[in-house]
């Protein structure tokens, strides 16, 4: 492999093991509610953690799984300073690569046999933190969609499908722009069961009541 590009390599690597840390499984254990794995729907994002009654663990989960995705993000572009210097577009790919590895290891953890959640926590903390004006953008459009239609899936939907015309409207770097689409594209894949819900008018409200066995969204 060419010297240049092991720094990506390194990224990336990292960037997965990280995102593949399986917060909801920990906290639940931790907490004393068993294993997440085996309650509602067997995700392991904060929405099916709140299932156990328990708001403080499942909040934990959420800031777990969105920190992840922050903290690959601030630590590739640390190194990226560090190794490439003035050359922005160098660092720009290398945040984005760990950023978006971050996400992959959370939708396919190594440590839970590739079964991981579906990413919406880890996708709003790589993006705020990698494209800020996207990611405000983003989140604005979820909470606005969560306000009107107080459907959680939908909401995590219509960002993930806008956030890369944001990229585009401010102007960021390509880099950017691939990681908004790969991140989109997978949080529409892991949200199949959703989307057919949505079309057949079935998906639970927020606040509403939820089938055990199908969450509307999870982080």
């Amino acid at each position: 492999m060419p010297a240049h590009l092991i720094p990506y390599l390194i990224a990336a690597i990292g960037g997965y093991l990280l995102g593949s840390i399986p917060f909801g499984v920990l906290v639940t254990r931790m907490g004393g509610v068993g294993d997440v794995r085996q309650i509602g729907s067997g995700n392991i994002g904060a929405t099916n953690v709140l299932r156990t009654g328990r708001k403080d663990l499942a909040l934990l989960t959420l800031l777990g799984d969105g920190g992840k995705g922050i903290v690959a993000v601030l630590i590739a572009r640390a190194i990226g300073h560090r190794l490439f210097g003035a050359d922005q577009g160098a660092i720009d790919a290398i945040t984005a690569i760990a950023g978006g590895a971050a996400f992959l290891g959370h939708l396919f953890p190594v440590w839970l046999r590739f079964k991981g959640g579906k990413g919406v926590a880890t996708f709003f903390g790589v993006l705020l933190f990698a494209c800020w004006p996207a990611g405000v953008l983003a989140a604005l459009t979820w909470i606005g969609m969560a306000l009107l239609f107080r459907i959680s899936s939908l909401a995590a939907l219509t960002a993930a499908a806008l956030s890369p015309f944001f990229v585009l409207a401010g102007d960021q770097a390509h880099a950017f722009l691939i990681l908004a689409v790969f991140m989109a594209l997978l949080i529409f894949i892991r949200h199949r069961a959703n989307i057919a819900r949505l079309l057949k008018g079935e998906e639970p409200r927020i606040g509403g009541s939820k089938k055990a066995a199908e969450p509307s969204a999870s982080a």
